[in-house]
């Protein structure tokens, strides 16, 4: 199993080396919203402070899950990049006037 966390920040890895390959291509795409679904187990440790994990549970799980409940997520993410001001990426190139 992994955490939710750790989920999305592969998708983020996956979304930015997309990007990163597609410099330079004269067909772009921009990223629009990202939808994803995951069957989760959710998990309260037992050492102080309790903290609580989602676990994406993966075919074929093993018996770590046993007597766990699991649950369906839905995320709909929405990426932005800190570079562009906040607004959607591109895969590759850069708007064109009046493009949106």
């Amino acid at each position: 199993m992994i955490e939710l966390a750790e989920m999305i920040e592969e998708l983020r890895r996956e979304l930015t080396a997309a990007r990163t390959s597609a410099a330079g291509e004269d067909l772009y795409f921009e990223v629009g919203p990202v939808e994803l679904e995951a069957a989760v187990a959710v998990e309260r440790s037992a050492t102080a402070g309790g903290k609580i994990r989602f676990w994406v549970v993966e075919a074929g799980a093993d018996g770590r899950l046993a007597d766990s409940v699991t649950h369906r997520v839905k995320l709909t993410l929405d990426p932005r990049t800190r570079s562009s001001g906040g607004r959607a990426p591109w895969v590759s190139g850069a708007e064109a006037e009046r493009e949106r």
